[in-house]
């Protein structure tokens, strides 16, 4: 489930709740407003008792002397200032004594004039403004009953009406609490929508157009919180994505100028091969110093086609990750010095001058001889590519901190100070300055194959150079 689908379900949950405690609150006002109007009220004794007690007491204390007047006129006097008439009967019914002279000696009918709560007195009413109380007289407090007192009673007087003070202050209060709460729940779903799902949502986009390509529109957020640096990430996330993206089209794109140079250089030799053949087969080779000429030839190209063909794999396998290094320990005095001969003689060759080691340590190291000549070799063959005759190339070794160190420096143009940071990068030739227009471009491969051969025996490679006034490169290789 969606988050803005969850908010919704949750909005209209709390919502429909809300409802129900609205609807609630108005039935219970209904009710009580109901109640009241229907008159039904609670109905309490006790007013009554505490002003008929002065008479009942006194018919108690008297009920001996209720013949003589001024006692009957006391009784009488009482009932006036409580304000409620009495009528006083004996046990058979007869009025004894009475608010009223003239119903005295009366009969009455108890069953029908007696109601000792006020339930039944209220029925009795029948709708009246008073209701007729009756009391039991007793003959002292733990005497029995001699009579029976009714009075009549005000219903007023027993009425209590509920007060709707407290109840219509409840109801006010929790309609004001619904009511600020669904204002609050309105305010925290339009919150949600701005401060979360929006972002959220804008993020979504931009996934999209980075999805498409697009990598140049910089995500904002103005906010200062959580989700701030969940957009800094993301951004940092595109501007790394699109640098990747660029490097990959640069990386595609050198890898087809590779294939195309490759696909030049060895084209070129093969021709020459194809051509020295067809001569040898037309029979142009009258002697065998000529043959042994064009046999030369023929061998050179055919290195350098194999040169190139070698470089192409090792650049293959370090795509890979797999690029092949087979050490084993050796002492490395016999076979470093198998790897400078040939190299002297073909700096002589080209009218170089050449300056070999004056020593080479005889120390045992962990070495692939192929690869390591291949290192020397490439290293060499960069020098003559920048150099002219007349200038020098120098070889040294000798020991250092634990490792053999290998230098091979030139006394050529050197290296533009721009090209310094990407020597060792794969396809990366450099620019052929004025000077240079001699040289031939490589495959930019090279440099990039030393770097990895020297990392895979454990050592490493690096260089110095200044422009116009030659390179230097050092490897080093970890003594066993």
């Amino acid at each position: 489930m969606s988050l803005n689908s969850w908010s919704k379900r949750w909005l209209l949950t709390t919502l429909g709740l809300l409802i129900i405690i609205v609807s609630s609150i108005l039935a219970l006002s209904m009710m009580l407003l109901q109640d009241r109007n229907s008159g039904e009220s609670n109905l309490s004794l006790n007013q009554v008792r505490l002003k008929v007690n002065p008479i009942l007491l006194a018919l108690e204390q008297n009920h001996q002397h209720l013949n003589e007047q001024n006692i009957r006129e006391d009784i009488r006097s009482t009932a006036r200032e409580t304000g409620v008439p009495l009528t006083y009967l004996n046990l058979d019914g007869k009025v004894i004594l009475s608010s009223d002279p003239t119903s005295e000696g009366t009969q009455v009918n108890l069953r029908t004039a007696l109601h000792y709560d006020l339930h039944h007195a209220t029925q009795a009413a029948d709708g009246n403004d008073t209701l007729d109380i009756a009391f039991p007289v007793m003959d002292g407090p733990m005497g029995s009953q001699i009579g029976n007192a009714i009075f009549s009673i005000p219903q007023a007087m027993v009425t209590v009406h509920q007060s709707m003070t407290f109840p219509v202050i409840l109801i006010s209060a929790l309609m004001l609490l619904s009511l600020i709460l669904s204002l609050f729940l309105f305010w925290m779903k339009r919150k949600l929508d701005k401060h979360l799902l929006s972002p959220i949502h804008q993020l979504k986009q931009h996934a999209e157009s980075m999805l498409k390509g697009n990598y140049e529109e910089k995500i904002q957020y103005n906010r200062n919180d959580e989700l701030l640096e969940v957009y800094a990430m993301f951004d940092l996330m595109r501007t790394e994505i699109k640098h990747m993206s660029e490097q990959r089209i640069q990386q595609e794109q050198a890898q087809k100028e590779l294939i195309t140079n490759i696909s030049h250089d060895i084209k070129t030799p093969i021709t020459t091969i194809k051509a020295y053949i067809e001569a040898i087969e037309e029979g142009l080779c009258n002697d065998q110093e000529t043959l042994m000429e064009y046999m030369g030839v023929m061998r050179t190209h055919t290195d350098k086609t194999a040169r190139l063909v070698e470089d192409l794999l090792v650049h293959a396998l370090q795509e890979l990750g797999q690029i092949s290094v087979e050490t084993r320990e050796m002492y490395s005095g016999p076979i470093l010095e198998s790897m400078l001969k040939p190299i002297e003689h073909v700096v002589l060759t080209k009218g170089l001058i050449y300056k070999g080691p004056n020593f080479i340590p005889n120390v045992l190291i962990a070495i692939d001889p192929t690869r390591i000549e291949q290192v020397i070799s490439n290293l060499a063959a960069n020098a003559l590519k920048h150099t002219a005759p007349g200038d020098t190339i120098r070889i040294d070794m000798e020991l250092e901190s634990g490792h053999l160190k290998v230098t091979i420096a030139d006394s050529g143009q050197g290296i533009r100070v721009q090209d310094m940071p990407f020597v060792f990068q794969r396809y990366f030739r450099g620019q052929t300055s004025h000077a240079e227009q001699h040289v031939q471009e490589g495959t930019g491969l090279g440099l990039s194959i030393c770097q990895s051969i020297i990392e895979a025996h454990g050592g490493h490679i690096s260089f110095t150079s200044k422009e116009g006034q030659g390179t230097t490169f050092r490897f080093y290789l970890p003594i066993c």
